[in-house]
């Protein structure tokens, strides 16, 4: 297939339509696979230990991913192979039964998924900067797909029950197969061939490894959000469908942020909007502790925006201002796997323990990691390049 010499709309909806059907089918697991596991017969503990496992294998999938599609130069193959195991894997969860069912389930689905997400936005970001497109909106129509299926998830599992889940699931992937296969080659293949490089020299880039721990603390702040919300406003009395309408109010501003940004990261800085999200996360943790009162909860879910949506964007721009082209793959899937997997499975699996212990409060000690992170935050100003 030759390179892409399409014009920047097509360039852009291409990458879209990518990384929307991955964000699709995280926006099905992320908010109702906790539910579903628990409706499955598992307990607080084992459901933070199936996904705590799950982050565990990330950490080393993904950055094998990335270092493999770097050296290939066009990973193209790869993220298909990928995805098609991804679409077999979410089917295993219907399947599955016990522990160690969904545990084998859930390895094989973040072994497969965990490095395509950082190599769509890799191969986002190469194409925004060839193109001279924003990288924004692209992300934004993740977020929208997200928010898409967590409404659709939650009314349909009101509807039919959660047992749809794996379906929906494989749904989503197969349509990340699709767009996959529709990506056009980039034109640098050939010269990325041989570049030498690879996990110790992404890490030794200024300023990387910072990076890596100030978006881990941020990150899996919402650790419990993402493992426990939903169980525990069905346990208070919130409807499935309410449920998925709180997750997608989540992403709302976290799209008008994406789509419309950018002014805002050239005037704060990748550092200025970490220091933004660390604070956001702080205020968002200690509410959601305190209150289960819808009202409050659905302010409290815009926070989402600056919480998370805030310290992606910090965290990409400064991706593509510090990494060179034949390190993108390595770096995006180092920054998925040590710079938010390692942390966010420690808290995912802290979580279990401390919801059965503490109910709500879980969340009010996920406010901990973002106050450590707001110093951080301020000494990232150094790693920024000058003059770019």
């Amino acid at each position: 297939m030759p390179p892409d010499s399409a014009a920047p709309p097509f360039q852009r909806l291409r990458h879209m339509a990518l990384i929307g059907a991955v964000f699709a089918a995280i926006g099905v697991v992320q908010p109702f696979l906790p539910a579903y596991l628990a409706l499955r017969g598992l307990n607080a503990e084992q459901v933070s230990l199936v996904l705590a496992l799950g982050a565990a294998v990330r950490l080393l999938a993904g950055p094998a991913g990335g270092r493999l599609a770097d050296a290939l130069g066009d990973p193209r193959l790869l993220m298909a192979l990928l995805a098609g195991t991804a679409v077999l894997a979410a089917l295993g969860f219907g399947w599955a039964a016990g522990l160690a069912g969904f545990v084998v389930a859930q390895m094989a689905l973040n072994i497969a998924m965990a490095p395509l997400t950082p190599l769509a936005d890799a191969l986002s970001l190469a194409a925004a900067r060839r193109g001279g497109f924003d990288y924004g909106p692209v992300r934004a129509a993740g977020s929208i797909l997200y928010m898409a299926m967590a409404v659709v998830t939650g009314w349909l599992a009101g509807r039919f029950g959660l047992g749809i889940l794996p379906w929906l699931v494989a749904v989503a992937l197969g349509a990340a197969l699709l767009s996959i296969l529709v990506l056009p080659r980039a034109p640098d293949r050939a010269a990325r061939r041989g570049v030498r490089g690879g996990v110790l020299a992404a890490l030794r880039l200024p300023g990387f490894a910072r990076l890596l721990l100030l978006s881990g603390l941020i990150q899996s702040s919402h650790a419990a959000y993402y493992a426990f919300s939903s169980i525990h406003w069905g346990a208070v009395g919130h409807a499935p469908a309410t449920i998925g309408l709180l997750w997608g109010l989540g992403v709302v501003g976290e799209i008008a942020l994406f789509l419309f940004g950018q002014p805002v990261i050239r005037r704060l800085g990748p550092a200025g909007m970490a220091g933004l999200a660390a604070s956001a996360g702080i205020v968002r943790w200690l509410g959601m502790g305190f209150t289960d009162w819808l009202p409050a909860l659905v302010l409290l879910q815009t926070l989402h925006a600056l919480s998370f949506g805030a310290q992606h964007l910090a965290a990409m721009h400064l991706i593509q201002r510090l990494v060179p082209p034949h390190l993108a793959g390595t770096a995006q899937s180092l920054h998925a796997a040590l710079g938010v997997g390692l942390l966010m499975g420690a808290m995912t699996w802290l979580s279990g323990p401390l919801y059965a212990a503490w109910g709500s409060g879980v969340f009010t000690a996920m406010a901990v990691p973002c106050a450590l992170a707001l110093p951080l935050a301020a000494t990232l100003r150094r790693a920024e390049p000058r003059g770019r």
